[in-house]
């Protein structure tokens, strides 16, 4: 987990970057198939897509997610397991993601006109689910995880070092 700001920003540039870029290349070519277009598509589609979705991480979804953890799913057990912290707030970030990015999506597409727009966000839904929690629990997360990680040991050598100059 994040203990400050720069882990917090490192953190979600890495996990968001690589949901938005995976799940952007998903839906395009689930779209439009895999056609000469479809990289630039994916290049074009995803800028937008990143600001959205690290907005909606860091104001909306993140803050509601750990909320509901902590106060209402994290119990003693957990905390003595923080891998079970991690999991447990990364499958409500998905599920508060995929819902906000799915409507998103379909905004964008301009597929909210028509008389099955509840049809096309649930399709929409269900399948990006289906792509997005396993990528961010089998791939993006342990990956984001890996290089915080990394980044906090650094910190700790380097607050070390710093504190053996000191005496």
């Amino acid at each position: 987990m994040p203990r400050n700001l720069k882990e917090e920003v490192v953190f979600t540039a890495i996990m968001a970057g690589l949901m938005v870029l995976v799940m952007t290349a998903y839906n395009v070519a689930m779209a439009q198939g895999f056609s000469n277009g479809l990289i630039m598509a994916i290049l074009s589609g995803y800028p937008l897509g990143l600001v959205v979705a690290i907005i909606l991480d860091l104001l909306v979804v993140g803050p509601i997610a750990k909320g509901l953890a902590f106060k209402y799913i994290i119990n003693d057990y957990m905390r003595k397991r923080t891998v079970l912290i991690g999991i447990t707030i990364s499958v409500l970030m998905v599920l508060g993601m995929v819902t906000c990015m799915s409507l998103f999506g379909i905004t964008v597409e301009g597929k909210l006109a028509g008389g099955h727009v509840l049809a096309t966000y649930g399709h929409t839904w269900i399948f990006n689910l289906i792509v997005a929690l396993p990528l961010q629990l089998l791939i993006v997360g342990p990956i984001a995880r890996g290089v915080l990680g990394k980044m906090q040991q650094a910190t700790a050598k380097t607050e070390a070092a710093a504190k053996t100059e000191e005496d």
